[in-house]
């Protein structure tokens, strides 16, 4: 009897869909950074366009219509070096930047327009921010390199109250969010371990990696 059970899945293939369900007139663009160049939440896909700091918005779902249209959105004066949309609100999108800013942009519903400017700005930091990540079971956490830093944002349309792991903020004081660890190189990657705040940090140049608590 053999230890391990045979996949049923083991003969299977992927197969293209339907030329009609294609999204097309798609404009990437190529960016030399550590960090997402595409994203999809339930409603919703984000991609790096051929303009830098330019994200292209499309519906995961066809709208009744022969095709979907790209939108695009505006975000930074440099290219976007990373994007991660909330797990918790499909609409909420984190984009970080070279410019050295990190913005939260609530999106509208497909068919709607584009937002003129961010819910929030953060920065800027000291250097281009290479990657960030909401966390994946906890409401409203996140986390960005290179600071180290992990701050809680509300996932409603009210993003400028913060709070922090010590407790309420001031509005003054939540545009400063915590920082709890500072490390000595370029992260390449961040990644969460279950529902504590603590971030797992990968340098650039060492497979040794950092938890911060």
């Amino acid at each position: 009897m053999s230890r391990f059970k045979v996949s049923k899945f083991r003969h299977t293939e992927a197969r293209l869909s339907r030329r009609e369900s294609w999204i097309s007139d798609i404009r990437a663009g190529t960016t030399l950074s550590c960090g997402n160049h595409i994203k999809s939440s339930c409603s919703l896909i984000a991609f790096n366009s051929d303009h830098p700091g330019v994200l292209g918005i499309v519906p995961l779902e066809d709208q009744g219509e022969e095709r979907r249209h790209v939108t695009h959105l505006g975000c930074h004066s440099d290219l976007v070096t990373d994007l991660d949309f909330s797990p918790f609100d499909d609409f909420l999108l984190a984009t970080g930047s070279a410019d050295r800013t990190m913005k939260l942009w609530r999106l509208p519903a497909p068919g709607q327009e584009l937002p003129s400017g961010p819910g929030l700005v953060l920065g800027p930091e000291d250097t281009r921010v290479e990657v960030l990540q909401f966390h994946p079971t906890v409401d409203g956490i996140l986390s960005w390199q290179p600071m180290g830093t992990w701050c809680r944002v509300l996932s409603g349309a009210g993003m400028e109250h913060w709070t922090s792991n010590s407790g309420s903020l001031t509005p003054e004081q939540s545009l400063r969010p915590c920082r709890v660890h500072r490390p000595t190189r370029t992260a390449r990657t961040a990644g969460w371990h279950g529902q504590a705040p603590r971030n797992t940090l990968c340098p650039l140049d060492s497979t040794r990696c950092v938890n911060m608590k």
